[in-house]
């Protein structure tokens, strides 16, 4: 107790002044310092927990993008799942259709009936790519965007269609271009000009020049509506002027003044009405006989339909696949006596079989064609000159789709039969003359066919490029059946009068068109036949 005492005098004793009151003082500041520190380490501690708090959150977020991206890919691997495995029951709810200012809104919705009445969503994706690929066929739009989107939530099961377009901002094209025809030693200047969507129906009107080297020349003038008067498919009229040259093979000169129209144009079939005037003329006066019964006017009133399937996996070079057009004309429509009526038909059939080496195909073709006259005294009347079939020219038979006139090695109008052209006597006062040269007169009835191998060159620099070699084997023939001619054809006769020829060359594809280097050897033809064996080029359009 005594020490407790002392304890407590002792400060007293010893601070009279009041000291005390210093000393309480002092130690409330150490006692402060000491708080401060600990607020300092409680401060540190918080900062540290909410940075790994933070870290935790943003790891988080990670993990959760994460899981969203794969749950994302999840459900589109499972939709695409649905979508090949079953039918996915859907309506369309609407079609908007944006960015048109000038095309009519029933010009594209016509296009979309079939979104429209899709039920399912692979007829909506199947009838959105027809008609986006439509669209672009229509040459009016810069382009065009199909976007599905979900249906009002209380509409469960629907989707929205949205159209976005883009009108082409220059409607007026043009092109100019000058064509060279090595085979045929002859040139042509060709123009278009073409105006497009005047009138907001998708409308096209066009004109074009043609002249040739040839002295043949064109002028025409059409227009064409993808949809008229709610047809399904394009109506196209066409006015054209037509002037061709065909003395050197055949002494006379062809000038049409014509109006086609296309009734029905889809992928397989079509439909075309033709009408023209057209008139004959012989400015030499030296044509054969069989000439000179043709010249003078005649109204061409015909009917042309077209089948045609095409299932090869390229036009320029077919390694596999088959095609197949079948074309038939009737002519004479109108009741007139200057009506030219005919019958014609032309068939063309193409294979390609893959060899499996080295890109390695063998294409085979067969085509043929007939025209015959009909009416009163058809028997005995002659086909039609322009009508007529003529073989030769040096285009490509395996781009060449459409009925029988290429045959490799022969020029243009360069076999079947022939007439002696007129001798004009005064001119050689009496002498005797040398034959002036023969007519071609053309075919009723034409067949032709090819065989074509075509292989990768060894050198990687040709394949890369496209360029490949080929060998090839041709045979055709043509004779006459009007004017009671049919009675004498013997299909021996017409067999062993076949034309024929051979070769082999290298073959270089651009984007405009396919050149071909050939060497051609001719292994029959006959006395008037103007075939001839060398190095020949060909020009095939794509």
């Amino acid at each position: 107790m005594a020490l407790e005492g002392d304890q407590e005098e002792t400060p007293i004793s010893e601070n009279p002044n009041g000291d005390d009151e210093i000393g309480e003082g002092s130690n409330a500041d150490g006692v402060g310092g000491f708080e401060d520190e600990d607020e300092d380490e409680e401060e540190e501690e918080e900062e540290e927990e909410e940075d790994e708090e933070e870290e935790e959150e943003e790891a988080g977020r990670g993990k959760s993008r994460e899981a969203r991206l794969a749950e994302e890919s999840s459900k589109l691997e499972s939709m695409f799942r649905r979508l090949a495995s079953e039918k996915v029951k859907l309506r369309v709810h609407d079609v908007l259709i944006r960015g048109n200012t000038k095309t009519k809104d029933s010009l594209i919705e016509a296009e979309l009936m079939a979104v429209k009445n899709a039920t399912t969503m692979q007829e909506l994706l199947k009838a959105s790519g027809i008609a986006n690929h439509r669209f672009h066929s229509f040459e009016i739009f810069d382009s065009v965007g199909i976007t599905l989107d979900s249906g009002p939530p209380e509409l469960p099961g629907t989707v929205n269609v949205i159209v976005d377009v883009v009108e082409t901002k220059n409607p007026l094209t043009g092109d100019l271009g000058i064509f060279t025809k090595p085979e045929a030693r002859t040139w042509s200047l060709e123009g278009s000009l073409k105006f497009k969507n005047l009138f907001g129906y998708g409308d096209l009107w066009d004109g074009s020049l043609v002249y040739g080297g040839d002295k043949s020349s064109e002028v025409s003038a059409g227009v064409s509506l993808p949809r008229f008067k709610g047809m399904v498919t394009p109506m196209v009229a066409r006015v054209s002027l037509l002037s061709q040259d065909w003395l050197k093979f055949s002494s006379y000169k062809e000038q049409t003044l014509g109006l086609n129209l296309g009734l029905i144009s889809t992928k397989r079939h079509d439909l075309t009405y033709n009408v023209a005037w057209r008139t004959l003329t012989d400015p030499s006066q030296m044509s054969s006989r069989a000439v000179r019964r043709q010249l003078g006017h005649g109204l061409l009133s015909s009917l042309k339909y077209t089948f045609r399937i095409d299932n090869r996996n390229s036009t320029l070079r077919p390694t596999q696949g088959y095609a197949f057009i079948s074309t038939s004309q009737i002519g004479g429509l109108v009741p007139d006596y200057r009506s030219l009526r005919f019958l014609r038909q032309e068939i063309d059939l193409r294979c390609a079989i893959p060899l499996g080496f080295y890109r390695t195909a063998l294409n085979l073709g067969v085509s043929g064609g007939v025209i015959f006259p009909w009416g009163n005294g058809a028997l005995g009347t002659p086909s039609s000159l322009p009508e007529r079939f003529f073989l030769g020219g040096n285009a490509s038979p395996v781009c060449t789709l459409g009925g029988p006139t290429t045959l490799l090695g022969f020029k243009s109008r360069g076999l079947g039969p022939s007439e002696p052209r007129r001798v004009m006597r005064e001119k050689y006062h009496g002498e005797n003359p040398e034959s002036s040269g023969m007519d071609v007169v053309g075919g009723d009835l034409a067949v032709t066919a090819f065989a074509d191998l075509s292989f990768d060159l060894p050198l990687k620099l040709f394949r890369d490029a496209g360029i490949h070699g080929h060998v090839f084997a041709c045979a055709g023939n043509l004779t006459k059946l009007s004017e009671n001619e049919f009675r004498r054809l013997s299909f021996q006769n017409f067999l062993d009068s076949f034309r024929s020829s051979a070769g082999f060359g290298i073959i270089l594809p651009t984007k405009l068109f396919r050149m071909e280097v050939n060497y051609c050897y001719i292994l029959k033809q006959f006395e008037h036949d103007r075939g001839r064996t060398g190095v020949q080029f060909c020009f095939s359009a794509t």
